[in-house]
């Protein structure tokens, strides 16, 4: 069974997040949520209303983690999906998901980044050289820590394929479906 790790905290994306986790299970693959703790989180919808110039956030569903990331066994998984959201703010600070993340890019399994899920790869030091997608707010930190900031719906780079928000899950969750598949050897 391809088992792919979808990461979230309080405040990720809501549309970020549950698009790629009913898409994952769609394929016939099992999606397991983490978080820092295994509870239940608090999602939140982003959006920019007509007029404003800065995203607005507002309460939305809730989603458990089945799993705490100091639980995580990343070997066995196939695939990890990094979601937006303000949840990456402090989601990138969690020694343990640096851990898993490392693990994927090591052993170059496919892994999945939309939105402010830049700042956890960032945070890991494993965009160097690479090319990233995500929102313009989060440019800085991709160049910083010595990536490319694309402002494309889909960029995949080696083992990594990101978009800029959930406007972009049909492009780069068909390019991670794919990778999964090929990964897999399914």
């Amino acid at each position: 069974m391809v088992k792919v790790l979808i990461v979230i905290g309080d405040a990720a994306e809501a549309l970020d997040t549950m698009y790629p986790l009913f898409r994952v299970k769609e394929e016939g693959y099992q999606a397991v949520v983490a978080g820092p703790e295994k509870k239940v989180y608090h999602l939140v919808m982003h959006e920019i209303p007509p007029g404003w110039e800065v995203t607005k956030e507002s309460p939305s569903y809730h989603l458990a983690a089945e799993t705490a990331f100091r639980d995580v066994n990343p070997e066995e998984f196939s695939g990890l999906f990094l979601t937006g959201g303000r949840a990456p703010e402090y989601l990138r600070y969690d020694g343990h998901l640096m851990r898993i993340v490392h693990h994927f890019f090591e052993k170059l399994k496919p892994v999945a980044v939309v939105c402010h899920g830049a700042e956890i790869v960032a945070a890991a030091d494993v965009i160097r050289g690479k090319r990233l997608a995500t929102v313009p707010k989060c440019r800085f930190d991709v160049e910083v820590c010595g990536g490319t900031f694309v402002n494309e719906g889909c960029v995949r780079d080696g083992n990594m394929v990101s978009g800029r928000t959930w406007h972009d899950n049909p492009y780069f969750m068909r390019e991670f479906m794919k990778m999964l598949k090929e990964y897999a050897g399914v």
